[in-house]
């Protein structure tokens, strides 16, 4: 069964009880994506599945045929990073790094999902433009853990990149 990872074909044909976090790491070779606690509880395994975010520890990979799935590798290189990345690097939102893949991932979906106007309480200035004040971006945020506390600085990152948007 083919997944397509990143824009790439993989093709899956191991054990059906795999779940995708390991056959991202084992099998596809992206240890991008991290796992911290295997209960989906600390969010270090976020991946987008069709642009929506999920704890990839939770999900088996032979569910996703025909999805869509972008990991931290899928969104930029270290030569050409994407502005999340970038906005991480910049602000210092990385810390030991271990659960930024899954903070990015987990943002980028959050300003999808703002920018389509989920849930209705996002407001939109009048230029159009998406405005998450930081108390909502870090309830958006919460399924994603830092354990070294740099939760400040991601806010600050995410911000910085919301108002690049505009």
């Amino acid at each position: 069964m083919p997944l397509t990872i990143n824009e790439r074909e993989y093709e899956f044909e191991g054990d059906p009880r795999t779940s995708l976090l390991d056959f991202l790491r084992r099998d596809c070779g992206l240890t991008g994506t991290k796992k911290g606690c295997d209960h989906g509880q600390c969010g270090a395994c976020t991946v987008l599945v069709n642009g929506q975010r999920i704890n990839s520890c939770l999900t088996l990979a032979a569910m996703h045929d025909g999805d869509s799935i972008t990991t931290i590798e899928g969104l930029g290189t270290p030569t050409d990073m994407h502005p999340l990345q970038a906005a991480f690097v910049k602000h210092d939102g990385y810390q030991c790094g271990y659960c930024t893949p899954g903070q990015i991932c987990s943002a980028q979906a959050m300003i999808d999902e703002a920018a389509n106007g989920w849930p209705s309480f996002v407001s939109e200035d009048l230029a159009g433009t998406i405005s998450l004040t930081p108390e909502e971006i870090r309830e958006r945020m919460s399924g994603n853990l830092c354990r070294c506390g740099a939760y400040s600085n991601i806010v600050d990152a995410i911000l910085e990149v919301l108002e690049a948007r505009a």
